[in-house]
């Protein structure tokens, strides 16, 4: 039960402290993702866990920047967890999107506050972000997935809204 009360309470936090995460909890979220489903056992994703705050801010006016905007598109989380994927198997985006959902429901369960973040994919195709990967020794044909932003909440969490109606469809 406590599994099943985790994946149902957990939401996105868009109001983070400043607080850093001890490494050790950290490291069990970026686990937890590791243990995602993937096709074929494959592991086509990895994770690049961005805790510098200075490339973290890189990243983030590199994802203001698809948007056109000049706000923290991370809303203040001092951690980042970037998922990318191998393009080269057919499953890449699949097995991409099980590990975000892997890290999230892992940092809920952990007493963390996540969201997930797009724009992965055009600050990956960019020059700045090809680079980047270079630089940190990621070679291969990877897309961004996703971001996955972490800490601690700076305010009480939104309830969840009601389901909509038919969401599921029953075929007895």
């Amino acid at each position: 039960m406590e599994a099943f009360e985790n994946l149902v309470t957990r939401r996105s936090v868009r109001q983070f402290k400043a607080d850093p995460i001890p490494k050790e909890l950290l490291e069990k979220v970026i686990e937890a993702g590791t243990f995602a489903p993937t096709a074929m056992n494959w592991q086509t994703p990895v994770i690049l866990a961005v805790t510098n705050k200075d490339l973290r801010d890189r990243i983030s006016a590199w994802n203001a920047k698809v948007i056109g905007g000049d706000m923290d598109p991370f809303y203040g989380a001092p951690v980042v967890l970037i998922v990318l994927a191998d393009r080269s198997k057919p499953t890449y985006l699949y097995d991409g999107s099980l590990v975000m959902g892997n890290l999230l429901n892992a940092a809920h369960a952990l007493g963390l506050a996540s969201c997930w973040i797009h724009r992965a994919k055009e600050e990956f195709e960019a020059e700045e972000g090809k680079a980047l990967l270079k630089e940190l020794g990621i070679e291969g044909d990877y897309e961004g997935i996703g971001h996955c932003i972490l800490g601690y909440p700076a305010g009480d969490p939104v309830p969840a809204a009601p389901r909509k109606e038919h969401y599921v469809y029953w075929a007895e």
